[in-house]
């Protein structure tokens, strides 16, 4: 819990009768490869920190898996649109390695915003970065080549995220075939 309030006070301080409340809302899962924390239809109960390992959303169009967001050590992840709405997600959340991830339920959540406004800094913070990471992938996506696409993927997400993501689970993200993400990795290699 000690790296949970270290990598949390980097974004705010909290006093110990604040924290105590976080820490005790909290709760600690270990997820194995390929376990779904949220699936497609049910509504995301909470939003995750990852202690550490890596985790990834996706949705299915034609019965084909497309990742639209990863995450690894110290960062939020959850089907952000269900959370928010508290509506059934078009999503799923599922771990790629084995994960230690914290919880907080939407309940609770809540609870901490009326506490302080210092929580709704937070809330604003984690919905700004999320905000933020879809405009830029929106801007990428639409004006940018295959190859410009992967190079800004290694340039923008941790080191972590780039080496060890399945290169099918990249190419879906990046809106290419695994054939082209494999010539381009190439190509970079060479050059």
């Amino acid at each position: 819990m000690d790296n949970l309030k270290e990598t949390l006070g980097k974004l705010f301080s909290f006093n110990d009768s604040e924290w105590n409340f976080i820490s005790e809302s909290l709760v600690e899962r270990n997820v194995k490869p390929k376990e779904q924390l949220i699936k497609s239809g049910q509504t995301a109960p909470a939003i995750f920190l990852v202690k550490n390992g890596l985790l990834r959303v996706y949705h299915l169009l034609n019965g084909k898996e497309i990742s639209t967001y990863f995450s690894c050590d110290e960062q939020f992840i959850s089907t952000y649109t269900s959370f928010i709405t508290q509506k059934p997600s078009h999503e799923t959340l599922e771990a790629i390695e084995e994960s230690t991830v914290y919880s907080i339920t939407h309940k609770t959540l809540e609870q901490l915003y009326k506490m302080d406004s210092k929580f709704e800094k937070l809330g604003r913070y984690i919905a700004e970065q999320n905000y933020l990471c879809i405009a830029d992938r929106t801007l990428i996506m639409q004006t940018k080549s295959a190859k410009e696409k992967y190079l800004d993927f290694i340039a923008t997400n941790p080191k972590k995220i780039v080496q060890q993501v399945p290169q099918h689970q990249i190419a879906s993200f990046l809106g290419i075939a695994p054939e082209s993400l494999s010539r381009i990795r190439k190509e970079i290699l060479i050059s």
